[in-house]
């Protein structure tokens, strides 16, 4: 069952970064605040190991050397 959550006290100039980000992001201030809650909760997931085997195998990874450059490409496009 959904659950109604507010938010108090909210600075006026955090206010005024959210309303801009939803903007680009073409949503509303609910829809911009469920998407970064949802983002916040979702990366916190730990994999198994069976996970991250699958992944490697997804990947088609053999060697450390291609999971190095793999984790720095990510890296460094963030």
């Amino acid at each position: 069952m959904p659950v109604n959550l507010s938010i108090k006290n909210a600075p006026d100039d955090v206010v005024q970064l959210l309303r801009e980000r939803a903007e680009r992001h073409h949503r509303s201030l609910q829809g911009e605040l469920m998407a970064i809650i949802e983002a916040a909760v979702r990366e916190e997931r730990f994999s198994s190991p069976a996970d991250v085997l699958a992944e490697v195998r997804r990947l088609g990874l053999s060697t450390p050397a291609e999971a190095a450059a793999i984790v720095r490409a990510n890296r460094d496009a963030g």
